[in-house]
């Protein structure tokens, strides 16, 4: 294997580090998950078992339960069961636990029965960003994302995909049951293997109209006339593409126009923004500490209620009306939102960023200049801008099931990428050493 790089020869005898921690650098953020958990007053945040019990068996302190999550939302490991192998096999998990391997079980039951305080760690760490000047200006942004549930599109119902479900299979009942006519009048005796797995199919479809019309009496009894099977809290909403839609929650979000730190958060079921701005405005202001408040927002927040409760609290609220054309119902952002600042050739976006020239190529004979900002994967409104995936935290959907727990499951989305800005902006050293002084 000569002119490659070659490996050590997997018997040859080394002199590893004698201790977990030569493995861990000083920059790495692990320690800085590590130092900020470390000064929290988790009893005072709500965390159950911070005291041992005299008898039974031994509990995990739920600080060490809490490093795991933080550590599995910062690198993409939201699940249980991974995060259950990743004790096992991770040095930085060693590291940060003590080498400590909590089961799946045990690791998914802290983050169902810890909401409320996993919630007030979120809600710590803005007050600790606060403290360190980093929310010091008087600009906010909010949007809405569209998350989905773990409730597939089939395993939710309205009486529109009742009736639609249910024309469907009359038409295939009536589709076997000319097949085993025409089988009849062809077949000698009358009978044969295809006739039988026709009838079988039959029954079965008849069973599903039995449950379709079970279903439509619980959707009955719905206040909004939807019911979702396997997450109740879930309910289908439209998407920016045409004849989309997901099964899901659109969380709202609070950002900084500054550096970017999303301050408020809050997981809804319902599916549009429309009505959602003050409620979120407050929450943010309150959260500054600021008398006073500006906020931008899109179109779909547009309301004159709420805009007029945003003034009556200190709060500017900067929304354009909504427009009528036919290319803003897609919900994207068209080339007018884009302004071309021709002295420096670059475009800035609705978010205020610099698009700068990226590549040139041609398409269908024609030159094209392509354009973007570096802050694109962490805009909060790239949703309205580009319909590509990409998302920081991987996968746009959730784990869990049910309001308060899909709640809980997005504050660790949210502390996590807050975790990621702030060493982004102070550096992992200067992070652990303002930890400590809040601490202290």
């Amino acid at each position: 294997m000569k002119r490659f790089v070659e490996g050590d020869d997997r018997k040859q005898v080394a002199l590893l580090p004698e201790c977990v921690d030569d493995y861990i650098g000083q920059d790495n953020p692990v320690r800085v998950i590590d130092a900020f958990v470390d000064e929290l007053e988790l009893a005072d945040l709500g965390f159950n078992g911070t005291t041992p019990a005299i008898t039974g068996r031994p509990s995990y302190h739920p600080g060490v339960m809490l490093k795991i999550y933080i550590y599995g939302y910062l690198n993409r490991i939201p699940s249980s069961r991974r995060l259950e192998r990743e004790c096992q096999r991770n040095v930085e998990l060693m590291w940060l636990t003590g080498r400590l391997s909590p089961d799946f079980k045990t690791i998914a039951d802290f983050r169902r029965d810890s909401g409320a305080a996993i919630r007030n760690v979120c809600r710590r760490f803005v007050e600790l960003c606060r403290g360190l000047k980093l929310l010091s200006s008087d600009m906010m942004a909010t949007d809405g994302s569209k998350f989905k549930a773990s409730n597939s599109r089939d395993r939710n119902y309205t009486a529109s995909k009742i009736d639609k479900r249910q024309q469907q299979i009359e038409e295939s009942v009536q589709r076997y049951l000319d097949l085993i006519e025409t089988a009849d009048r062809t077949s000698p005796t009358g009978f044969d293997v295809k006739t039988v797995r026709l009838y079988e199919k039959i029954v079965r479809l008849r069973q599903q109209m039995r449950e379709l019309a079970q279903i439509r009496k619980q959707l009955e009894k719905q206040p909004d006339k939807q019911l979702s099977m396997t997450d109740p809290d879930a309910r289908s909403m439209a998407t920016s593409g045409r004849g989309s839609g997901i099964v899901g929650y659109n969380v709202q979000a609070v950002v900084d126009t500054k550096y970017h730190l999303i301050v408020e958060r809050e997981v809804t079921n319902v599916g549009n923004d429309h009505g959602q701005l003050s409620r979120m405005a407050v929450s943010a202001k309150d959260a500054m500490g600021k008398p006073k408040l500006k906020v931008v927002a899109d179109r779909g927040y547009f309301s004159g209620p709420e805009i007029r409760a945003c003034d009556l609290n200190d709060i500017s609220a900067y929304v354009p009306k909504p427009l009528t054309s036919a290319s803003r119902k897609k919900g994207l952002f068209t080339k007018a939102d884009f302004v071309y600042v021709a002295k420096s050739d670059v475009y800035r976006c609705p978010a205020g960023e610099r698009a700068i020239l990226r590549f040139t190529t041609v398409e269908h004979d024609m030159n094209l200049r392509v354009y973007w900002p570096s802050a694109c994967p962490r805009c909060p409104m790239k949703e309205r801008c580009s319909p590509s995936d990409k998302h920081w935290m991987g996968p746009a959907h959730f784990l869990t099931r049910t309001l308060g727990r899909v709640s809980t499951e997005m504050s660790l989305q949210v502390l996590a990428y807050n975790l990621k800005r702030v060493m982004k902006i102070l550096g992992v050293a200067g992070t652990m050493k303002a930890m400590k002084m809040a601490g202290s």
